[in-house]
């Protein structure tokens, strides 16, 4: 699999074999918007006007656009996970925030 991103939003894309297309799908959001092309060049294009028309339209129907994140993330874990990883954090000599927030940046672009 492979990925775009444009103002904050990512695509999932991947190869049609039996159209001999590149298909795209907008992750995070509620919305089903989905794009393709023949070419890496027009699908980028395929994709930003993909995301330009969906601000359009969020706008012009007074609807609120929908990022794929606020930046804001509840987790529930065990106790001793959560305990392990306040010490992990303090060992680093950071709050736990932002260990978890290079823990998952790490993990996120591995």
């Amino acid at each position: 699999m492979s990925k775009m991103s444009y103002k904050g939003y990512t695509a999932r894309i991947e190869f049609d074999e039996r159209d001999d297309i590149f298909v795209g799908r907008i992750l995070g959001i509620s919305a089903i918007i989905g794009f393709h092309a023949d070419t890496v060049q027009t699908l980028r294009t395929a994709f930003e006007e993909a995301v330009d028309d969906y601000i359009e339209t969020s706008a012009k129907l007074g609807k609120p656009v929908e990022k794929p994140a606020s930046g804001k993330i509840m987790l529930r874990m065990p106790p001793e996970v959560h305990s392990a990883a306040l010490v992990a954090a303090k060992a680093a000599g950071t709050s736990l925030n932002q260990w978890a927030v290079r823990v998952f940046d790490d993990a996120a672009h591995a």
